[in-house]
């Protein structure tokens, strides 16, 4: 069983990386949120599940203890396999799932891609009482980060269609992040601005495609 990895990240896109570990690059299924963080020559360390299946061995890492637990309760409910379980961590918080588990609310669940009527019901049936509701005010903060992702996600987005590519334009927004207003955080055009003026006319010739 591969519980955890620690290593050099050689490749990372949409809904995956590759890690390398001891002079072995490991293929890792993350969520989404997770992707964005992920920068190719850096350290990462990811929380692993290793799902073994007649026709393969699969690989989904996590930044959080707590999404990987969630991953694998998720693959007790009836009709959920790894990729929808993913799906549901890309799409929504643990703090999020849980709140939606503990309202009886399926519609969160409805609108992932992959997730139907029926199994977003069975989610919620079957995963009642085995999460961990948090406080109002750490749902409030995590609904406020999965937010702020979002608008990140709308700029870089903005970027890569002005000229900018796609790691110039993430690593832009990342830093912007750190330290932005939250008056600024939750504006997709204030933020914009932000990025376009630390990118700056020096930097746009040498980072256009």
């Amino acid at each position: 069983m591969i519980s955890s990895l620690r290593g050099r990240v050689l490749h990372s896109d949409a809904e995956s990386a590759i890690v390398e570990v001891g002079g072995v690059g490991f293929g890792v299924a993350v969520p989404a949120p997770l992707a964005r963080t992920l920068r190719v020559g850096e350290d990462a360390f990811l929380h692993t599940s290793l799902v073994v299946r007649d026709d393969a061995l699969s690989l989904f890492g996590f930044a959080e203890r707590d999404e990987l637990e969630t991953f694998t309760l998720l693959l007790s409910v009836s009709g959920v396999g790894p990729k929808s379980a993913l799906g549901v961590l890309s799409a929504l918080s643990v703090a999020q799932i849980a709140e939606a588990v503990a309202a009886e609310d399926d519609a969160p669940f409805r609108r992932v891609s992959g997730i139907g009527p029926k199994t977003a019901k069975l989610i919620v049936v079957q995963l009642a009482g085995k999460l961990h509701t948090p406080a109002p005010g750490a749902t409030a903060s995590a609904a406020t980060g999965a937010a702020t992702t979002a608008i990140a996600g709308q700029v870089v987005a903005a970027l890569v269609a002005l000229g900018w590519n796609e790691r110039v334009s993430t690593e832009t927004v990342h830093e912007i992040t750190q330290d932005a207003a939250a008056s600024d955080l939750a504006s997709v055009p204030a933020l914009l601005k932000l990025a376009l003026a630390q990118l700056g006319p020096s930097r746009t010739e040498r980072s256009r495609v």
